[in-house]
């Protein structure tokens, strides 16, 4: 067990240590800092490429965005294409800041939840395993290591 999604996919994720520790009550999950939600358990294995399941998840809310406040409509726009490069690989590790300032700045600005429910998991994702987002970087860097240097040429 890598990482549980205790109540569908609008609640902060909880590592596998964490998730083994817990009971699944309301009182455990306010605790741990997440919600049972909808109920929706989403369990992710050793496997899972947690820079995907991030980037889905944000797919989803930025489809289903009726676009109506900036702040959903603008943060999960960026938050895909910032997503979208890490998952590439292209990415930076200022990126990754990146994610999760934005994610944090659509808290509690939004008209209704669905805001705050594409931004708890992103950020809870990029807390807990900003790991596999710089390993992405840095097995990008290093098969682009042999690729000869771009020149500028004037004129």
């Amino acid at each position: 067990l890598k990482a549980m999604i205790p109540g569908g996919s609008s609640c902060p994720v909880l590592t596998g240590e964490e998730a083994w520790e817990l009971n699944m009550d309301y009182d455990s999950m306010a605790k741990a800092k997440t919600m049972l939600g909808s109920g929706g358990v989403v369990i992710m294995d050793e496997d899972t490429d947690m820079v995907k399941a991030a980037l889905r998840i944000i797919r989803f809310y930025q489809h289903e965005s009726c676009g109506w406040c900036i702040p959903c409509r603008e943060g999960t726009l960026w938050l895909k294409k910032l997503l979208t490069r890490l998952d590439e690989g292209v990415g930076t590790a200022k990126d990754i800041d990146l994610v999760g300032d934005l994610a944090d700045n659509m808290l509690g600005r939004t008209f209704c939840p669905l805001g705050d429910a594409a931004a708890m998991p992103i950020m809870s994702i990029v807390r807990k395993f900003r790991h596999e987002f710089e390993a992405k970087l840095a097995q990008k860097s290093v098969s682009m290591a042999g690729l000869p240097q771009l020149v500028s040429i004037n004129g």
